[in-house]
């Protein structure tokens, strides 16, 4: 009587740099299945040096799956900023990849452990949204969705603002209004339901006022504003996505604009200045040429 070869049993051990050439592989048809459902993302990828980028930084560990012989799943996590994420572990777009989505869990379950015994108690993966098996595996690890990336082709053709909203680049004599709009965002993302970890701005500086400054002389970016009865109600910034700092790696496209920063006052949400705003930012991007335009935005933002 046939009987079915039992499955060689699984075996996780820490990640070393032995694994690298094996993960690089498991890392390409990960990227590869995001890329059919988002073209705009890179296809011209070194994966072993995405990697091996990881594996060069000062704290980094991680474990990988092996069965039968063969690497079948890699988990990697390195810290980011302890000011902005406190005392953090991020598996970046390139920390992970699996064959079988259910791996991860075990992966995370190994590595996680060092983590906890450093104290990095705050963990943040970053995973294709499209692959949604993984995003299962993870959600089930009682991780959910916090932030977003977006990425879509930047349309040809968009439509005029409301009629009682003037939207223009922005000006020196500008940098009052400006920047006192910039505190809108985080102290939206204070309140409820965001409950943001990164303290609120109270006050605008000096520094403040530089950066608006250089950001209206840079060639390279548009800093678009939105007035209602000569009052400035709203400002929307695109910069080229190589100054982002979340869309990096396998999340950046080759060549694309960044929709940075965006806020309205509270008493003018609802009028078409935001819309009119970022019709402003895309039309800028179509341009300049950029075939695709990203954004991010925390999940809980409900605006």
């Amino acid at each position: 009587r046939y009987r079915p070869a039992a499955m060689p049993e699984l075996e996780i051990q820490p990640f070393s740099e032995e694994h690298i050439p094996d993960a690089a592989g498991l890392l390409e048809v990960r990227h590869n299945r995001h890329r059919d459902a988002e073209p705009g993302l890179p296809a011209n990828v070194d994966y072993r040096a995405e990697i091996e980028a990881l594996w060069g930084l000062d704290e980094r560990s991680g474990a990988a799956a092996i069965r039968g012989g063969q690497l079948v799943g890699y988990l990697l996590g390195s810290h980011r900023d302890v000011k902005s994420w406190g005392s953090n572990i991020w598996v970046e777009y390139a920390g992970h990849a699996v064959r079988e989505p259910e791996l991860v869990r075990d992966l995370y379950a190994a590595a996680a452990e060092e983590w906890a015994v450093r104290g990095r108690d705050a963990h943040y993966a970053l995973v294709p949204s499209t692959d949604t098996e993984l995003v299962d595996a993870w959600f089930r690890l009682s991780f959910g969705a916090q932030h977003a990336a977006a990425i879509q082709e930047t349309p040809e053709a968009l439509d005029d603002p409301p009629p009682n909203v003037i939207v223009r680049r922005a000006v020196a004599e500008d940098v009052d209004a400006a920047t006192a709009l910039d505190l809108e965002l985080p102290l939206h993302q204070d309140r409820s339901p965001v409950f943001s970890r990164v303290s609120a701005p109270t006050a605008i500086t000096d520094e403040d006022r530089e950066e608006f400054l250089s950001d209206i002389d840079d060639e390279e970016v548009a800093l678009f504003v939105a007035e209602i009865d000569g009052k400035l109600v709203g400002e929307l910034l695109m910069v080229p996505v190589e100054r982002s700092s979340m869309h990096v790696g396998l999340a950046r496209p080759e060549r694309a604009a960044f929709l940075t920063f965006a806020a309205t006052l509270p008493e003018a949400r609802g009028s078409g200045a935001g819309l009119a705003l970022t019709h402003a930012g895309l039309t800028w991007a179509r341009e300049q040429e950029y075939p695709v335009t990203v954004v991010d935005w925390r999940e809980t933002n409900l605006l």
